[in-house]
């Protein structure tokens, strides 16, 4: 499916996000406070960044035993998924601050990740904010044949128990961007023409990934083979229980917001026209969980708040929890859904249900 033949109907509760809009727009300006990071998310910034290089500070120069070896391991892999949620997310959206030139800067944190900013960049705001949920667009729902996430992919029979191993690829998913993810993506994404999207070329892009990978590499691998107190193979179960730490997490909170019972996976027409406007899409997809949640709202980056994310991916995440009454309001005004699972244990055991009823049959409608 080409991206640039699939249009979004404009006769669909077109009113629905203009309304919206204004209304959170007079929100900021009435309590006159700005859209982007205030103290608090300065604060939480140089929180996840502690989290993910004192481990790495104590693994290298201070560790004296296996033990504190691991531990350090297990924490940096909170970290990575904690700078990846908080920092790095918002960052890359343009919402961390309104000067680009600071966007840019700490968007760069995905490289002491193992990833790159452009690839998720044109991944997850290009493809997956603009087709949430649309099969063949969104790769956030093709995860290839090992998994079926979308009714309208491929049945197989390993998809049966899907519901089982999905949780042992996931965390897979960190380390895959380290190895060979990236990589694939830079040529994918070249031959649709996409890469220009992010003012860059593809020369630039491939420099650029080889030489973060190195970094990243030399970083988080070569350095505690040569001076951690363990064995190097125990650096290397190390280093993979960290990708699994983080791909686990990072997939805990973004598979429960679209691959659920409640969501739609849209089909655009013979024209190529999705019966919805845009931002409707985004409620018919998209689902929060645990909004009362405080320190798990603060570690996840509020995104738990997904469907206030995906209709202001450009507001910092730090307002999400005031804006979500606006949101959820002038959705129900409008006769529109608005998914919310009260836990976060209910939104991944929903998930989990969504998984099974993908890989056990053919068709899995929208449970509303």
């Amino acid at each position: 499916m080409n991206f640039t033949s699939v249009k979004f109907a404009k006769d669909h509760n077109e009113v629905f996000y203009k309304v919206l809009r204004q209304r959170v727009n007079e929100y900021f300006k009435t309590n006159n406070i700005s859209r982007h990071a205030n103290p608090a998310m300065v604060f939480k910034t140089i929180c996840m960044l502690f989290l993910y290089f004192t481990p790495l500070t104590v693994l290298l120069f201070f560790a004296e035993s296996k033990t504190v070896e691991f531990i350090c391991w297990i924490l940096m892999g909170f970290g990575m998924a904690g700078l990846g949620l908080s920092v790095m997310h918002d960052a890359n959206h343009g919402a961390y601050s309104k000067n680009e030139k600071i966007n840019k800067w700490v968007g760069y944190v995905l490289f002491f990740l193992g990833g790159s900013d452009v690839n998720w960049r044109i991944q997850h705001n290009v493809l997956h904010h603009t087709y949430t949920n649309v099969t063949g667009l969104d790769e956030d729902i093709n995860p290839g044949a090992v998994m079926r996430f979308s009714p309208h992919e491929k049945r197989r029979y390993m998809h049966r128990f899907q519901h089982f191993y999905a949780w042992f690829l996931y965390g897979l998913m960190t380390l895959m961007w380290f190895v060979s993810k990236d990589y694939k993506q830079s040529y994918r994404y070249e031959k649709m023409g996409l890469t220009g999207t992010q003012n860059t070329t593809f020369r630039k892009q491939i420099l650029v990934l080889i030489v973060s990978k190195i970094f990243y590499g030399t970083l988080t691998l070569a350095l505690p083979l040569w001076l951690a107190p363990g064995p190097w193979w125990f650096s290397v179960v190390g280093f993979l229980a960290m990708h699994f730490v983080a791909g686990v997490t990072l997939a805990a909170i973004f598979q429960p917001a679209h691959v659920v019972p409640t969501s739609d996976f849209p089909v655009p027409d013979e024209s190529g026209v999705i019966d919805a406007d845009w931002a409707v899409n985004q409620l018919y997809n998209t689902a929060n969980f645990a909004p009362g949640a405080r320190i798990f709202s603060w570690y996840v980056g509020g995104l738990n708040y997904q469907v206030e994310h995906h209709l202001f991916p450009n507001i910092c995440h730090i307002h999400y929890r005031k804006i979500s009454k606006i949101v959820k309001e002038t959705a129900l005004e409008y006769k529109l859904p608005y998914h919310s699972y009260k836990t976060f244990y209910r939104a991944l055991a929903e998930h989990t249900r969504q998984l099974y009823r993908l890989g056990n049959f053919d068709s899995a409608p929208a449970i509303h």
